[in-house]
Order: structure tokens, then sequence, then C-alpha cells
């Protein structure tokens, strides 16, 4: 009985280290999206969390996932869902919460949410199974209508929100706006989010699904070059089409790049885990021959959690909201964030496919409005653009115009257009960089810092405002 009273007092002595650790992180999702002055968020939780996760808000249009320290979590996000933003307590310079921020965040970056409510009822699994073994004996014609058969209720899905949803910036704007209420300030300096005070980011990419479309890249290249426009091409390594050396190096020369999409684009690299690390080993090894840094699983298949079996820097397999997609989710940030070394750069945008043969639109419409809500946040610009499906004059217009779309956007506010690994390079830098402070001034210290630009984030009435400073790096 003794030896039972002492295992279970060692196990919550262990319990409270491991919360207290945990405490520690409350804010490390926060200051990787800012990088801010040190120690500026003092977060702390209210009371020990819930055993059980579920939905919650924190305020009115902000949906949360998780575990939390109040209120009652709900199984599904369409439910009367608690707010949890009335129980945050602020009380010398720290903010008191009832819930755990970093936790919440990757429960969304992560799609976790999505694994829990199982998305994918077992019909659906085996459904998808056999329409991917039959699939090479199907046309056109019959593979759209199952996919808009798939997709038929996805105007009925509340959460994600479509046509971009931002939960996880929404999340971060709250804690900081508290953030400056708890110090009593009404200004934080950061470093902004893209080099030279860009006001956006940019990235196109052509995943190349058939033979069709890789004869058809060379053209493409074309178009985009007429508009200003570099991508980056997803090269599927096997079974697809012949991949030659030449039409790499051409990519290359021409100053577009070349990830690795997929195996054999047959929709099974994460059927099974053992049959996943098999392949992951044939996919790592033409990473290195064709000398690609970046990754996209087909059909935007994904598991994160078997990420770090891919030798690659970056992925770009995971959409912001999939209602459209095969595999529903979406990570809800229109920001790249880590998983594990892996940097992910999220597919921010709709695909042209879907816009084509599941919608049924001929027109830049869609894209128009996802690209004011994600620029509204500063936020990642992902296209994926087949060669494939912009063959034909009428898609190959629509294509076009939001090129030209684009070019007149980049005219008028400054976005940065950049290939898929600049992105990469610049985020990696930028989590390593933070802001000092020099007197009555503030610098950012880091590799690449001369090319950040500090920023201010400024409480107006209520409302969080951004402005850059004037010179880059200091004022």
């Amino acid at each position: 009985m003794e030896r039972q009273r002492q295992l279970y007092m060692e196990s919550e002595v262990f319990c409270y280290e491991l919360a207290a650790e945990k405490v520690g992180m409350l804010s490390q999702e926060v200051n990787d999206r800012y990088r801010c002055a040190e120690n500026f968020f003092d977060l702390v939780l209210n009371e020990q969390l819930s055993s059980d996760d579920g939905y919650f808000r924190f305020g009115q249009n902000t949906i949360c996932y998780g575990r939390s320290c109040s209120g009652v979590r709900r199984p599904r996000p369409e439910s009367s869902l608690y707010d949890a933003i009335k129980d945050v307590i602020i009380d010398n310079g720290k903010l008191g919460l009832p819930f755990d921020p970093s936790e919440i965040i990757n429960n969304l970056r992560l799609e976790r949410y999505a694994n829990a409510r199982d998305m994918e009822s077992r019909f659906e699994k085996l459904f998808r199974r056999v329409y991917y073994y039959l699939r090479p004996l199907t046309n056109l014609t019959v593979r759209k209508q199952i996919q808009k058969f798939h997709a038929r209720h996805w105007k009925k899905q509340s959460f994600p929100k479509w046509p971009v949803d931002t939960t996880v910036e929404d999340i971060c704007e709250k804690l900081l706006l508290m953030s400056m209420e708890a110090k009593g300030v009404n200004e934080v300096p950061f470093v902004w989010f893209w080099p030279d005070g860009a006001s956006g980011c940019l990235a196109m990419t052509h995943d190349v699904e058939t033979k069709a479309g890789r004869d058809h890249c060379a053209n493409l290249m074309d178009v985009d070059d007429s508009f200003g426009i570099k991508a980056a091409f997803g090269i599927v390594p096997e079974e697809r089409y012949e991949v030659s050396l030449k039409l790499l190096e051409l990519m290359r020369n021409r100053g577009f790049d070349v990830v690795i999409q997929d195996l054999n684009h047959d929709g099974r690299l994460f059927d099974n885990k053992e049959e996943f690390l098999r392949r992951a080993k044939i996919i790592n090894r033409y990473g290195r021959e064709y000398g690609a840094k970046g990754f996209r699983a087909a059909i935007l298949y994904r598991k994160p959690e078997w990420y770090d079996a891919l030798e690659f820097a970056f992925d770009m397999s995971v959409p912001n909201v999939a209602h459209l997609d095969p595999q529903h989710g979406g990570c809800c940030t229109v920001m790249p964030y880590f998983i594990g070394d892996v940097l992910e750069l999220p597919v921010t945008t709709i695909q042209d496919y879907t816009l084509f043969h599941v919608l049924g639109e001929r027109s830049i419409d869609w894209w128009k409005a996802q690209i004011d809500l994600i620029l509204g946040k500063n936020g990642l610009l992902s296209f994926i653009v087949h060669p494939d499906y912009v063959i034909e004059g009428d898609t190959l217009s629509v294509y076009e115009d939001l090129l030209g779309y684009l070019r007149e956007l980049r005219e008028k506010t400054q976005i940065w257009s950049a290939l898929p690994a600049e992105v990469d390079s610049w985020w990696r830098a930028r989590s390593k960089m933070f802001v000092v402070k020099e007197g009555n001034s503030w610098r950012i210290e880091g590799d690449e810092a001369e090319r950040a630009v500090l920023a201010f984030a400024k409480n107006v009435d209520g409302n969080l405002v951004y402005e850059l400073a004037q010179a880059p790096g200091t004022i």
C-alpha cells in the first residue's frame, strides 16, 4: 500500500513537472509568429487543463479545438460553442489563459481536429482504395463525376471557414492585443513577416501529372515569363512519364525550380506506414538525384506525423481549407510553419483542377476572393496550376487572367514573388531573428537581418494595426 502511495506521489510530481514545462511553452507559437522582444509574452494557465478535447470559441468568430480549463467542449464545431475569451485574466503583466495556445494552434496546423472527428468514414476509405485501383481504367469525364459526388456536401461544412481560414492568425492577434493590454503598452516591435517589407508573398507551383502535362511545361514557362512569374514544377519520378535530365536542366536554367511530387501518384502513399517508409527512401533518393529541396504528396494526401521520414527542407501538401479535396481538413493558417524540421508551405488557394472540373468555373472570381483574404493577413499566396489542365485555350486564358491580376497587384502593392525554396530559406532565417533594444531604438539581429524590416504592432481603438519602420532593420 505504501509503495502504491509512493508511486502515485512520484507520478503526481512528474505530471506537475511536465505541466510546468508545458506552461513555459505556452507562448512558443505566438513568439514564432511575431519574433518580438524576448519575454514580451507572459502567458500562464488559469487552471489544470481538461482531459477531453473538443471545440470552443475564443471570441465570436474564432473556433478552437483542444483542451481547456473552463466551460464545455463540444464534439462538433456546428454546435453552440462556449466562448473562453471571458475567462482570460489580466494580472500584473501576465495573461492568464483558459487554454494552451501552442496546443490549440498545433491542433489546427496538424489537423488533429480532423483526425479526432474521423472525417473519412470506413466506406469512404474503402471507396478511395477502389477508386485509385480502378483510376487508370477511367477517363477525365468519369473522374470528374466521381469527384463532384465526393465533394457534394462541401457547402455544409462550417469549419474550417471557406474560402480561406485564418483561425491561427486570429488567435495570435487576439493574444498580442491582450498581452499589450497586460503590459500597458500600445505598440510592440517585431520582425516583419516578409523580406524588404513585402506586404505578402506569392509562390506559384505547377504539378505535372501526365505525359501531356510534361510536354506542355516549356510553353507554360513561356506564359509565366511573359507575366514576370517564376514557378516550381512538381515532378512525379516514376510510372507517369519519363523524366529527362534535359527537362530538369531546362527548368532550372530558365530560373524555375523542381520539387518531388509523390513517387508514382497512385494516391496510396499514406495507406500503410511500412509501405510509406519503403517509398519514402526511394522518394528521398530522387530528391537527391534531382537536387530538389521540396516535396508534395499526390492529391494532397498527408500524414504530418510521418514527415520525419522525408529528407526535404519543405513540404507543400497541406491545404488551408480542404472542403473540396479528397482528404478533408485544413491547417487554418496562411503562413508557413514548421512540422519538426520540415517547413510547411500550405496551399492557400483553390487548385485549378477543382476550379475547372469540380466547380465548373471559368473565371478567377474565387481566386480573387481568396487573394484578398490572404493578403488581409499579409499571408502566403500559394497556387497549384497543373500544366495538364491549362493546355486548352479556355482554361489557359483563365490562368492568364490570374497572372494578369497578380501582376497588377504586384505593381500596386509590394508582394514578394518567390520560388518555394526561397520562401523556405527566408522563413528559416526569420525563425532565428529577434528584436533587441539599443537606447531609445530597436534593431533586428540574426542572419539575413539586412533583408528584415522592423515593424510595430499597434493597438488602435481595440484593433491591431501593423506599421513598418522607415528603414529595414532599425528605427
